[in-house]
Parts: C-alpha cells; sequence; structure tokens
C-alpha cells in the first residue's frame, strides 16, 4: 500500500474512533475533572494563539520575531523541555513560543515555563490528529518550527505542516527496539512519515542507529534533555529538613510507582512478617510517590491495607520518627522526596511499562534500584549501571532483599551516591546542542551539507519532496 493510501485510511480510523476518544476522556474525568475541559482544543483544533504580526500563515519572519511551537505530551517531556524552551527565548529576545500536551499533568507543568516567559507563551491541548483539526491549529498558531518531544510523529499534523511550510524537528528523540519491529511491520507507511521531518536529535547512538532505518535525513546525537533539568535547589533544602525529622531513621522511596505495581510491592512486604514492615534495624520509612495523580486515593486505600498509618503529604510538616508509611500525593515535588531519601525504586521498571526517569534520581544523589522492564531509558540506565549509580533486581522481592542488603552497607551507598551524581552532571549539554540545532533551522541553515545523509550517504529526506505523510510513533 502506498503512503498516501495508507494515510486515508489512518484518517478514516481516527474518524471512526472519535466516540471511543470522547468516551475516554469522559472516563478519565471521573478522577481527574480536568479531562471535560478544552475540548475545542482536542476535537477541532481551535485554542489560544498570538495575534497576527501582518504575515501569512506558515510564512512567519524566521528572523527576530519566530513563533516556535512545542509539544511535550505529559509531565516528563515538559519539564525536560523547560531548559531548552529557556535557552531559546535567550537565544531569540522577541520569540513567542506555543507549548502544546496531550494532558492535563502536562498542561499544569507548563506553568513553570509561562511565568518565566512572561507572556511570551500560551499553551493548548494538540489536537487529535484529524486533518481539519490539524488545518486550523495551524492556522491559528502559524509557527515558524515545531518541534516535537521524544516519540511524537502524527500523520497528518507532519503532512498539513509540511504543506504550508513548517520544518518540523524531532529532539530527545528515542526509539526502541520494540517501537522500531512494531515500526517495521508499515515500513513504507513508517518511512515516509519519518521523511517529513527536518532533522531528527537522537539521545544516543543506538537511537539514531534504530531510526536510520526510518529516516534517511540529518541525524544528530544531541544527548538527553531530561540530564540538563537541575533539581530545584529549595526542593532539595526541604527534603534535607524533613529528613532530619527523622532522626536517623533511613527511608525509601518507590518512585513514579504506576498501576499494579504497589500491589507487587505490597505482597513483597507482606512476605517480610505480619507488621509488613520487618525490613531491618532501623526500619526505613517507605515512601510511596504514584506516578499519575489520578491514583493518589487509590493508592492510599492500598496502603491502608498494610495496617499502618499512612502520612499524606499535606501532614508531612508534622512527621516524626514513629512513621512508617508516607505517600507523596503532590506534583513537582521529587527532588523534594528523592532528597529524603537513602535508596529509591524507579516505577514503571517492575512491570512492562518501559521505566520512568531514573536520571532525576541520580541528579539528586540517590542511589537507585530499577526493575527489568526499562527500554524507554534503556541507554541511560545501562550507562548508570555501568558507572555503579544503580543496581538492576528482577521484581518486587528481589529489589527489598536488595534494599535490605544496601541499607547495611554504608560504605555502598555512599559510592552509589556519588557515582550518581557524576553520572548526571557527565551527560548535561543536550539543551545546548539541541538548541543550535533548532536555531540553524530557523535560521534556514540545513544541520548537514546539502544532499548529504548520515556518514555522507546522498540524502533522499522530505527536503527532495517525499511524500508527507506518517505515523504515531510509541515507546
Amino acid at each position: 500500500m502506498n503512503p498516501s493510501a495508507a494515510r486515508r485510511l489512518y484518517t478514516l480510523g481516527w474518524r471512526a474512533a472519535l466516540p471511543l476518544a470522547a468516551f475516554y476522556l469522559l472516563l478519565r474525568s471521573l478522577r481527574q475533572p480536568e479531562y471535560r475541559r478544552h475540548w475545542s482544543e482536542r476535537f477541532l483544533g481551535h485554542g489560544a494563539a498570538f495575534e497576527p504580526a501582518g504575515t501569512a500563515a506558515g510564512a512567519e519572519s524566521a528572523g527576530s520575531d519566530p513563533i516556535i511551537w512545542l509539544h511535550a505530551v505529559s509531565v516528563g517531556e515538559t519539564r525536560a523541555a523547560q531548559p531548552l524552551v529557556e535557552r531559546l527565548a535567550q537565544t531569540f529576545p522577541r520569540a513567542r513560543f506555543v507549548l502544546t500536551h496531550m494532558t492535563p499533568t502536562g498542561r499544569a507543568a507548563a506553568d513553570v515555563l509561562l511565568r518565566s516567559l512572561q507572556g511570551r507563551a500560551v499553551r493548548r491541548y494538540l489536537p487529535y490528529d484529524l486533518p481539519s483539526a490539524v488545518r486550523r491549529f495551524l492556522a491559528e498558531v502559524r509557527p515558524t518550527v515545531g518541534i516535537l518531544m521524544e516519540t511524537e510523529v502524527w500523520p497528518n499534523l507532519l503532512a498539513q505542516s509540511r504543506r504550508i511550510g513548517v520544518a518540523v524537528v524531532l529532539v530527545n528523540a528515542r526509539l526502541s527496539e520494540r517501537s522500531l519491529k512494531r515500526a517495521m511491520r508499515w515500513p513504507s507507511l513508517m518511512r515516509a512519515a519519518a521523511g517529513t521531518l527536518v532533522a531528527i536529535a537522537a539521545q544516543s547512538a543506538p537511537d539514531r542507529t534504530r531510526w536510520s532505518l526510518l529516516y534517511d535525513g540529518p541525524i544528530q546525537v544531541t544527548g538527553n534533555l531530561k540530564f540538563d533539568a537541575a533539581p530545584a535547589p529549595e526542593l532539595l533544602e526541604a527534603g534535607r529538613r524533613l529528613r532530619r525529622r527523622l532522626q536517623g531513621r533511613p527511608l525509601w522511596i518507590f518512585a513514579s510507582t504506576r498501576d499494579g505495581e504497589e500491589k507487587l510491592l505490597m505482597q513483597a512486604l507482606r512476605q517480610r512478617g505480619a507488621s509488613a514492615l520487618a525490613l531491618g534495624e532501623p526500619r526505613p520509612v517507605l515512601l510511596f510517590v504514584p506516578r499519575h495523580p489520578q491514583r493518589f486515593e487509590s493508592v492510599h486505600r492500598l496502603l491502608c491495607e498494610l495496617g499502618q498509618p499512612v502520612l499524606r503529604r499535606s501532614g508531612f510538616e508534622s512527621l516524626s520518627p514513629q512513621a512508617d508509611l508516607l505517600l507523596g500525593d503532590s506534583m513537582g515535588e521529587l527532588p523534594m522526596y528523592y532528597a529524603m531519601a537513602d535508596l529509591a525504586l524507579i516505577g514503571g521498571s517492575l512491570l512492562p511499562l518501559g521505566g520512568q526517569n531514573l536520571i532525576e534520581a541520580c541528579a539528586c544523589g540517590c542511589p537507585v534500584l530499577f526493575g527489568p522492564h526499562m527500554f524507554n531509558f534503556s541507554q541511560a540506565a545501562a550507562d548508570a549501571l555501568k558507572v555503579g549509580a544503580a543496581v538492576q533486581v528482577g521484581d518486587a522481592a528481589a529489589a527489598l532483599d536488595r534494599m535490605i542488603a544496601l541499607q547495611a552497607d554504608a560504605p555502598r551507598r555512599a559510592k552509589m551516591a556519588e557515582a550518581a551524581l557524576s553520572f548526571a552532571a557527565a551527560h548535561r549539554g543536550a539543551t545546548r546542542r539541541t538548541a543550535d540545532l533548532i536555531a540553524a533551522t530557523i535560521a534556514g541553515v540545513d544541520p548537514l551539507p546539502p544532499n548529504r545523509g548520515i556518514g555522507g550517504a546522498p540524502r533522499t529526506d522530505a527536503g527532495a519532496g517525499r511524500a508527507a505523510t506518517g505515523y504515531p510513533i510509541k515507546g
């Protein structure tokens, strides 16, 4: 099937799925009412935008007044993008920014950027990938350049961007083996999708290798933007202050846990005694921090089943050495929680969910453990293991066993903490490299010499007139 026909079928599928999409939003809104808001942005492409500056759609000046559109799906991508946006704002002091998201938590995470940019940024949801919706979105936003984070490649959005001359760059790009195998089931469609991009900034050399099987254009290894998202000093100090309240008791954090993982950990805890907390002396305080806020209440109910009082974030000012179970039911405070902790088990890794961000824990100097499923952070996980900043375990029971052993080995923990800080510092710099690539794109400068591709191979990318289509890539 040729790419154009595949995209038509894809569009038909989207139209057929619209009732399901609406039902999904209503279902999610039972836990997060924010999902009932801004439907015109999601379904119609209408939302916040800047007033026209007298230029035609898609032809905004590429000089001092660019409109930079950045799409960051949720919280992790938005936080990773913050240093990049701030650097671009300094490079282009008259630039304006349109930030798009897919989740309410991602949208809320943009508050920091909106405040720092002081009227130079607006936010909205990215519309569902329907031709009419993305046409309205692009007509309202009129971006000079589009920046997609990590894996977000959408067929109709890219096709319409190409049609009106908007250059789109994929940054902090990753592509797992699992996603590559899925993509290669539709090779012509996927290669055409990648061909709509003007450049890719990959997190690692393995990511570049995998992307090169789908994309013939320029791919630079710029590193992982998440290394440049430094923890706020005030949060680290707040964590240290709370830790002093425990008067020497250790604290373990189960960070960014996903649905089903708390149950696995609770089962492992129950195997260690009727108290569920027989984990050595001094007995550690256990802090659970669920990844998604809509799960805070359900995780609280689960923890109560352990038979111990559960202190929630709102009560942390009364934290005392008698506490056993804590629930970090807040957003944006992970650095504070890591600063409280002796050891961190990274969620999303005990089940085949791809893992969550271990880099943030390392940047806070917290020794890290994670389970067998870290394919969304495969390079960072491998690098952290190599330098001794992290330990990998097979399941929840093995995680607790290793945490008990590490808690009894203070010199080993100190070495892991030092290695974690060094690991995080050594990999910084992705923001500068990525910003340079985007600045070159805005200036109309090809990041690689004309008509040359990776390794000097002839280029056959979208700039040579490839059909504009694509496919959403996840993971």
